[in-house]
């Protein structure tokens, strides 16, 4: 039997989840979870990196006192880093990649390189969040040593330096054929290379902290999730890994950098598999979790399920909003943006709370669809499965909404999928099992999946059309 501890950090929580794994089992039980909130320093936005390593020892601790562990990993969000100096001190908390710095960053980058050429150079979607514009926009000099946040969280239990795979092909400076840095990139930001760690391949043993072998799973928790993605082998499967931000793609034997798909903004990660995890970035719970947040400030205190009930009940098809629209990436306001949006482009407004939340609902299942229909002209393949995984796999009138709108079935679970393909790593690691695959066996044998089939098709089509034209896509 191996006890392993997964510490899963998202943008808004972080979790220590306890697994046990016996005849080809495995046990969970999340035993410690904390908030992970972005904090203002001088008008910048920070990640309060020193709670969340306090937290993290806690943690580490509740899991000695429950009898120990043999290894333990850490998965966060993508791009965002710290910068180390000559003591091998943070120089200061690290950004959160909502901060406002990197706006106009792509396309001071760009009369140095065009996007044409950053595309086929690294295969990443350009966002101004991307590490890349974020350390073209440092300040800061004399730096030794520049750790991405679960690479850091690593450096700070064991003094291991090293970059994980899947989290460094979130930086936009990765090049996913051979798999390590491309210089020509990295000069773009000005800083100079030797800042930058080895990249190392997901599983790879890193140290020790406290008698427990620390293992680097999976650092970017999108490539955990899709570890755990309960599809047969030979599934023409595409997946969705539904948190903060939706993750859209596919697995891929190679990476796809050609214009159209650079037109078409998807991104070419590297899974832990080896294999190329060609997706699209697009909001996801982000615009519920904010409507969440400016409800309660009005003195709303609606549960999520709430919030679904409230979307059921409200008229169908009322508006329409593009999720990913700049007007809904900071906080705050939620429900005016949306209502002012939809005023602006000349469609009926949302009336109720219900019906602003419904908004949200369909057109996230619109855009699933539409993300979906690229990726397919991209790899001239059709994928004939969804799996909807992480917390957004919970949400019934979600995944329903899903396999409506891409007219395919949806497989929704398992809501902890990224823990789980963080326990996998680890016991691949730790030689229990023997790859992802096996790993992928024993989720489906063992995890409830929910099957939702799609309905009424030719509406969702015609309101697909419509949703087409409104946002002139």
């Amino acid at each position: 039997m191996s006890r392993v501890l997964a510490f899963d950090l998202g943008a808004s929580s972080g979790r220590a989840v306890l697994a046990e794994y016996a005849e080809e089992k495995i046990k969970y039980k999340e035993i410690h979870r904390f908030e992970n909130m972005p904090v203002s320093e001088n008008g910048t936005l920070r990640w309060d990196f020193d709670y969340l390593m306090r937290e993290i020892k806690k943690g580490i601790d509740l899991a000695i006192d429950l009898g120990g562990v043999d290894s333990m990993a850490f998965d966060t969000w993508g791009v965002d880093y710290g910068l180390l100096d000559d003591s091998g001190k943070l120089v200061s908390q690290p950004f959160h990649y909502r901060d406002k710095r990197t706006e106009r960053l792509p396309q001071q980058i760009f009369k140095q390189m065009p996007p044409e050429e950053l595309y086929s150079a690294t295969g990443i979607q350009i966002m101004p969040i991307n590490t890349l514009f974020q350390l073209a926009a440092e300040k800061h000099k004399n730096i030794s040593k520049f750790l991405f946040i679960p690479d850091l969280i690593v450096y700070e239990l064991c003094g291991a330096v090293s970059a994980e795979q899947t989290i460094a092909s979130t930086s936009q400076m990765l090049d996913p054929k051979t798999k390590n840095w491309n210089p020509q990139v990295v000069s773009l930001t000005g800083m100079p290379q030797h800042i930058l760690p080895p990249v190392v391949k997901s599983a790879t043993p890193a140290g020790e902290y406290k008698g427990i072998q620390i293992i680097k799973a999976a650092g970017h928790d999108t490539q955990c999730a899709v570890c755990a993605m309960p599809s047969a082998q030979q599934e023409s499967a595409a997946f969705l890994s539904c948190g903060t931000w939706s993750l859209i793609g596919c697995e891929c034997d190679a990476p796809v950098m050609t214009k159209k798909s650079m037109e078409d903004e998807l991104s070419n990660e590297l899974g832990a598999n080896g294999k190329i995890n060609y997706l699209k970035n697009i909001s996801g719970l982000w615009l519920i979790q904010q409507l969440k947040k400016d409800f309660q400030a009005q003195g709303k205190t609606y549960s999520y399920s709430d919030m679904e009930n409230l979307a059921k009940e409200s008229k169908p098809f009322l508006c329409f909003i593009d999720a990913d629209d700049p007007a809904f990436s900071l906080p705050g306001g939620m429900p005016h943006k949306i209502i002012s949006r939809c005023r602006e482009m000349g469609q009926a407004v949302p009336q109720s709370d219900g019906q602003i939340i419904r908004t949200v609902y369909e057109s996230l299942a619109m855009k699933y669809r539409f993300a979906l229909l690229q990726i397919e002209d991209n790899i001239s393949r059709r994928l004939e499965k969804l799996y909807l995984l992480g917390g957004g796999s919970k949400d019934p009138l979600l995944c329903k909404m899903a396999a409506c709108s891409t007219g395919i079935p949806v497989a929704a679970g398992p809501a902890e999928a990224t823990a789980l393909g963080n326990i996998l790593l680890q016991l691949v690691a730790l030689g229990d099992i023997n790859n992802i695959e096996s790993g992928r066996k024993i989720i489906r044998q063992s995890e409830k999946i929910s099957i939702y089939e799609p309905e009424n098709t030719d509406l969702w089509e015609k309101q697909y059309n419509r949703y087409l034209k409104l946002l002139n896509k």
